[in-house]
This record gives C-alpha cells, structure tokens and sequence, in this order.
C-alpha cells in the first residue's frame, strides 16, 4: 500500500551533529560594543575581532566544543527591524575570524531576537548554527513587545539556501515576560517551537547568568524530541542535574573572571568547569 509523504521531516540530532556528541558545551564569546550601537567609540574594528578571537581561542584551549558570538556590548538592544546593516555585516566578518582562529562550530546570537540578520552573518561567516530568543508566539521583553520571528526566518534561510544552518530556539527566553497572559504551559510553548521547525530547544532563568529551573527543563524535555540546551546559569557545582535532562550547555558567566559575563574568560575557570564535564561524561 502506497502512502502520501509527509508533510514534516524526521529531524536528526542537531546537537550531535554539530558537536560530535551529546552533553557539549557551548561557550558564549560577548562581543565588545559594535558599530551603530550607544557604546561604540570608533574603535577599529580589527581590535574587535581580536578580543573576539582571543575570547573563543581561551575556550577551545580549555576544551569546550564550540562557542557562539553575541552582540552584547550592543546594550540597550534594539528590535529586530531597527537593527542596521552593519550589525550583520561586521557579526559576519566576526564569525569568520573566530571560525578561522579555533576550528570550532560557531553559533550566532544577535540581540535582541534578530533571528534573520544573524541568518546573514552565518550564511556569510561560515557559522553552523544561530540562536533565536523568540521564535515562535510572544512575549514583552526590556526591549517591549516581540514576536516570533519563525516564519520569516524560516523562509530567509531558504531563500539563502542555508538549511545547513540550524535554529537553536528559547522556549523560556531570558529577561520576558512570556505567552502575554501565560496561560499556557512551558510545555505547550516547547512543542510551539518544534513545530515552528526549530532544530533545538534552549531553556534559562530569568537573565544573564540565572540558573534554570530544574522542573521547567525536565517539562521541555519531556515535551520534545529535539535536543535540549540550557542557556543560562550553568555552572560546576549544577552542569551534573542539568545533564540528566539536557544535551548540552550554553556558557559565560561561571567561565568569566570573578564570575561577570562582562570580565574577560578566565582559563582556569575553564579548565576547572570542563574536567567536572569529562568526569561526567566518563
């Protein structure tokens, strides 16, 4: 008996795939101030890549499986369609040259929520994957109301033949309010981005450096298929819950000197937090 093809594609592990295994770790590279953000001074823009470049070489000397670049010295972030040119433009110069300097997968992040111009900076700077903080309903964030951005960014990176390009999705995004009048559940948001056609799901506290909730993972877990990742508030003392349910982890803070996702990374902090990884992983 012959049946019609179906309408979605059986999606393989993209954690795995872009990491060689599962229980990765990701490290987060913080851009300095970029051009046509408030903090941005003139700096040249080949100290930029630098500090970039020096940032991701400390991670993969310490033995982290790929790094992801963010423009957060771009603070306050801007909505997605008031981002210029030249964020993408110099996000993919940028990708290139950590791409280059550690032969790591690269990841994109562009604040806030600019899912199609980090599409551009990974298509243009060889990077593997991009993170989207709201990809699929709403929610009001510090920058106010934002929208999903599935749909267009989904077609952009078709017309950009760049499928190869995975979309690591938040359910639980940072710093927002979700779902408007949150009268459904995480798990319900989880499977919303599943079927908006993420290829990972990611999930955080409630900012920068907060730890996830242990219950909300395990509920997005239980929810989905896809690879699941905590963005947020990973450390030593937490990554060994946390890899009971996740595939990997997204990482700045606990690897910063003094612990401040704006201080330099700190090898030591590197070495120490990747040795309890190999200890769990063994």
């Amino acid at each position: 008996m012959t049946h019609p093809a179906s309408i979605f594609r059986t999606k393989t592990n993209a954690v795995k795939e872009l990491f060689g295994r599962t229980r990765a770790v990701i490290g987060v590279v913080h851009a300095l101030p970029l051009p046509g953000s408030p903090a941005y001074d003139g700096d040249p823009l080949e100290r930029i890549y630098a500090h970039a470049c020096s940032e991701a070489r400390r991670y993969r000397d310490g033995g982290v499986d790929g790094v992801i670049v963010e423009n957060h010295g771009d603070i306050p972030f801007a909505k997605p369609d008031e981002l210029g040119p030249e964020t993408a433009a110099v996000m993919a110069v940028l990708t290139e040259a950590v791409r280059r300097e550690t032969g790591l997968p690269v990841g994109i992040n562009v604040l806030a929520n600019g899912a199609v111009a980090a599409l551009a900076a990974a298509k243009a700077g060889g990077g593997s994957f991009v993170r989207v903080n709201q990809w699929a309903n709403a929610y009001v964030a510090n920058e106010g109301f934002m929208e999903g951005k599935a749909g267009a960014a989904t077609r952009y990176r078709a017309w950009l033949r760049a499928r190869d390009v995975r979309i690591f999705a938040d359910v639980h995004v940072k710093h927002g309010a979700h779902a408007i009048v949150a009268d459904r559940p995480l798990s319900e948001l989880a499977r919303d981005a599943e079927f908006f056609d993420a290829d990972a799901l990611i999930v955080t506290g409630q900012r920068t450096g907060d730890g996830a909730n242990l219950e909300d993972l395990a509920a997005v877990r239980r929810s989905t298929k896809l690879p699941v990742l905590v963005g947020s508030g990973v450390t030593r003392e937490n990554v060994g819950d946390i890899f009971r349910f996740a595939d990997a982890v997204i990482i700045a803070s606990a690897l910063k000197h003094d612990g401040a996702w704006w201080n330099e990374v700190d090898p030591e902090r590197v070495a120490d937090f990747m040795a309890v990884v190999r200890d769990l992983r063994a």
